[in-house]
């Protein structure tokens, strides 16, 4: 108990408004690091997960990339890539490791999101003369995009836990902390910045539930006229047998 309450003194000392690192210029480089990765990640997984839904095709090979995406070592790749690209990248070859840890969550989630649509809603889609180009406009974006803030979630909080090991390669973050304590043996310092850590992941987390609560609300708004719009043909021949 008393360790925690030493994190929590660290924490709201008047000291971490200071220093090499203060405190709110390590959450701010750690939200950045995280928002970019997801961002850019997101740019390259969602165009290719929504196609793999729409067309059913290359599904197996986005699960074994994103199988192998997630087996890799973040921190190794983070050292390989700074090596490869030299210390004057070294920002760069960071972003590049956290969106390949990004890439996978999201890309099941985009294409997921397409395949548990009921087939019934896009058939009838397909029945009021919707070309492929509406359909995945006007039904498959829409009623997919709950489980795509899903994918979205997951991936932001494994890199908010994972923008930590930037840290290693001098890029500052809450890992400047995590680092630099275990160096000079401050328990304090390790604790209390894995709090904020924590805390961080949480307020992420709590503002993702709410975006998926908001979408699922509204996909379901839209997905009752579909089916009643898909129903109506099989009532109207029910009512003149």
């Amino acid at each position: 108990m008393n360790s925690f309450i030493d994190a929590f003194v660290w924490i709201l000392s008047p000291d971490r408004l200071g220093g090499a690192l203060p405190l709110p210029v390590a959450i701010l480089q750690h939200l950045a690091f995280t928002f970019v990765s997801v961002l850019i990640a997101a740019v390259i997984a969602i165009p290719l997960g929504w196609l793999i839904g729409h067309t059913g095709r290359g599904r197996e090979i986005a699960v074994f990339l994103s199988g192998a995406a997630r087996a890799l070592p973040a921190l190794g790749v983070v050292t390989l890539l700074v090596m490869v690209l030299g210390v004057t990248q070294k920002t760069e070859a960071a972003v590049a490791a956290f969106v390949l840890l990004a890439i996978p969550s999201i890309l099941a989630g985009a294409y997921a999101g397409i395949e548990a649509i009921d087939r019934s809603v896009i058939d009838a889609g397909r029945a009021m003369g919707m070309t492929q180009w509406q359909i995945l406009f006007r039904i498959e974006m829409p009623l997919g995009l709950s489980l795509l803030i899903g994918g979205l979630r997951s991936a932001t909080l494994q890199v908010v836990a994972t923008v930590t090991i930037a840290a290693y390669v001098g890029l500052g973050g809450l890992g400047f902390y995590l680092i630099q304590g275990i160096n000079i043996r401050r328990f304090d310092q390790i604790l209390g910045a894995s709090i904020v850590v924590i805390l961080l992941a949480l307020v992420l987390d709590g503002v993702f539930a709410l975006l998926s609560r908001f979408t699922a609300i509204r996909a379901a708004e839209r997905r009752a006229p579909s089916t009643a719009r898909s129903q109506a043909p099989t009532l109207l021949a029910d009512s003149s047998a």
